[in-house]
């Protein structure tokens, strides 16, 4: 369900290592929200109006359903999905991955229902939820070794959770050097650079971001990436775009190339973004999270010592001061930022399920 753009890009960067290694199976990414009923649909995206209008409300509303066994009640998603079981049904899947939780509710419902045999995957993408924990979910695969413990502790068997880390284009395994993508992007060889992003759909305060970055005294370039948001992307150019220092862009398909050019990264702290800053060596300072799953993402950032949380606006510009006064600071989080480095963790997803798969197939041993 797109709650983000970062489960359908793992969903995706999957299907290419299925394909790579069983060309002859069928793989589909599917969107299961348009595969439920039209009010179903209006129902799941309400979050938005509190997480719009009352941020505080959507942070208690998000941590009871990150403390709760379901994110909604069973017979809403009985209801809601009915659709969506007719499609399993005719499709008859061997193998059902679920990249986010609402997901794996639904794979899990189907499968308790019809008594369907297909192996249930749940992809955990820096978003635990203690409604994962499902006993038809034969296999988890974690982001992290310490969200796989969390797994682990809410109930998961340790036998079944396989870390693999987070599904990311395959370009993050065939990176530039750096030299050469500054080259190839046109910024000068010494300048610091400084990569901005807003996500898929371009969310986020361009100008107080800009406002604490004029702060900044040193000499640095900026490259601001809107995403899919056109509007910002004209706002931004409108507002900036004549200024030297300042690139404005909108949805780019090379971002690996700006990531391994860039020295820090301004970012909501999106799994997706944070797992291909890793595999780029690239540190996130981590601003304007969303209430409950990337405040905690915000956590785990600071404990992997892999970037900052910048909790208030006119933290940004001190914290970037500061790490240039102390160079060996920002080596450091660049180095642990890149010992997190998963680039291959597509095709391990896919190992691991094709492995689980065939240890399932295999009849029990012969007493």
């Amino acid at each position: 369900m797109p709650h983000g753009a970062a489960h359908q890009r793992a969903a995706k960067a999957l299907r290419e290592a299925f394909a790579a290694l069983r060309p002859h199976a069928r793989v589909e990414v599917v969107d299961t929200l348009q595969h439920c009923t039209a009010w179903f649909r209006a129902y799941y995206n309400s979050y938005l109006i509190p997480l719009t209008i009352w941020p505080g409300l959507w942070r208690w509303i998000e941590k009871r359903q990150h403390q709760s066994e379901s994110t909604s009640p069973g017979w809403i998603y009985r209801r809601g999905a009915q659709p969506l079981f007719r499609y399993l049904r005719e499709f008859a899947p061997d193998v059902v991955i679920a990249t986010e939780v609402g997901t794996c509710e639904f794979a899990a419902l189907y499968k308790r229902q019809s008594h369907a045999n297909f192996l249930l995957v749940g992809l955990e993408l820096m978003d635990f939820n203690r409604a994962w924990i499902q006993p038809e979910v034969d296999l988890f695969l974690a982001t992290h070794s310490d969200l796989a413990a969390e797994l682990v502790a809410e109930g998961a068997s340790a036998a079944n959770v396989v870390t693999t880390g987070q599904p990311i284009d395959p370009a993050f395994a065939s990176l530039p050097e750096r030299r050469i993508a500054r080259e190839k992007l046109g910024i000068k060889q010494d300048a610091l650079q400084l990569l901005v992003l807003f996500g898929g759909t371009g969310h986020g305060h361009p100008e107080r971001i800009l406002a604490e970055l004029a702060k900044v005294h040193h000499s640095h370039e900026i490259v601001m990436v809107t995403g899919r948001n056109q509007r910002l992307e004209e706002r931004l150019r409108q507002s900036y775009g004549s200024l030297p220092h300042m690139r404005v862009l909108g949805w780019v398909d090379n971002i690996q190339d700006w990531m391994v050019a860039s020295d820090l990264m301004i970012s909501k702290p999106g799994g997706g973004t944070l797992n291909e800053g890793f595999a780029c060596g690239l540190p996130m300072l981590a601003f304007d999270p969303l209430p409950g799953n990337e405040e905690r993402t915000c956590r785990w950032i600071e404990k992997w010592g892999a970037g900052i949380w910048i909790r208030r606006p006119e933290d940004l510009a001190p914290r970037i001061q500061s790490l240039l006064a102390n160079p060996a600071l920002l080596r450091a989080l660049r180095h642990q930022a890149g010992s997190l480095a998963r680039p291959y963790a597509a095709r391990d997803g896919a190992l691991a399920t094709l492995e689980f798969l065939s240890r399932k197939a295999q009849p029990p041993p012969t007493p």
